[in-house]
């Protein structure tokens, strides 16, 4: 029998959440994530920020990484200065996801940037952003629907070959390209919604939110990359 492989996924950092009788700072994880790789076959481990010194450390023990959505990345990242309708930065988060990547880069594990992970794996890569588009994020709280139509000829078209409807929640986006990375998925308004390398390991970037749907591939995709490697 194939033994599991262990995935890491990257976690929010919040004060003052409450549960029962506590109210307590918490490394916290919408569910849907760890159910999501669980689902698809893999061990969930959540990754809270910490000293991203030990960002190459902790990958050498994974089998694949997920780096999760939550905050706007800090524009300072990518040159920039904040918009107004910018969101506060999560700077401790930045700076340990953005050591994550770079370290799972480095030792060829597989990748999966959601949402604000995608964007992220964009800035590691010297891309930058979009910091608002109207359309993806009706409703506050409320995850939209729209469709993807998938690059041909790419990684993420091999595994969703089809035009599908996703999960969506996110007012940036993509705007110049990180190194290597190729666009594998656009919006009906050209939004760009998933990235990859085209060479090398399993790395792959999606702006929407699979853990709010039902369906597996992607993370099957990396299960089963994580598991050859």
């Amino acid at each position: 029998m194939v033994a599991r492989p262990l995935i890491g996924i990257s976690t929010y950092a919040e004060s003052g959440v409450r549960w029962g009788v506590w109210q307590l700072d918490a490394a916290l994880l919408p569910a849907g994530y760890p159910r999501l790789v669980q689902r698809a076959g893999g061990l969930a481990a959540m990754l809270p920020p910490d000293s991203p010194e030990l960002a190459a450390e902790t990958v050498a023990r994974l089998d694949g990484l997920v780096i999760a959505g939550g905050p706007d990345v800090e524009p300072v990242h990518y040159g920039a200065e904040p918009e107004p309708r910018t969101g506060p930065p999560a700077r401790a988060r930045d700076a340990w996801e953005l050591a994550l990547i770079r370290a799972a880069l480095d030792r060829g594990i597989p990748l999966l940037g959601v949402c604000r992970g995608m964007q992220l794996l964009n800035v590691a890569l010297g891309g930058t952003l979009v910091q608002h588009i109207d359309g993806h994020a009706e409703t506050p709280g409320v995850f939209g629907r729209h469709p993807v139509k998938p690059v041909p000829g790419t990684r993420y078209a091999s595994i969703v070959p089809e035009e599908t409807e996703v999960p969506t929640y996110h007012h940036q986006s993509v705007d110049r390209l990180g190194t290597n990375l190729l666009p594998s998925a656009h919006a009906e308004d050209g939004t760009v919604e998933a990235v990859e390398l085209p060479s090398g390991p399993w790395v792959l970037g999606v702006q929407w939110h699979p853990e709010m749907g039902e369906d597996l591939r992607v993370v099957q995709s990396l299960v089963a990359a994580a598991t050859a490697a």
